[in-house]
């Protein structure tokens, strides 16, 4: 079985909605394909940023790699 990795970044230009429905959707596909997946959120959002002036982008850009 073919695994992947994903970082979500719900809410970033796009409404937080839209991730889970994106989830459900892969998990749809791997399902049928033999693909597993395993997500890596982070709290990156532009509402993070406007609320407290700055996000972890810098500090944590080495965990998306």
């Amino acid at each position: 079985m073919t695994n992947y990795r994903i970082a979500l970044v719900p809410g970033d230009g796009i409404g937080r909605e839209v991730v889970p429905a994106a989830l459900s959707v892969l998990e749809s596909v791997g399902k049928r394909h033999g693909i597993s997946f395993g997500y890596d959120e982070f709290d990156w959002s532009c509402g993070r940023y406007l609320a407290e002036g700055c996000s972890d982008c810098a500090q944590s850009e080495h965990r998306t790699r």
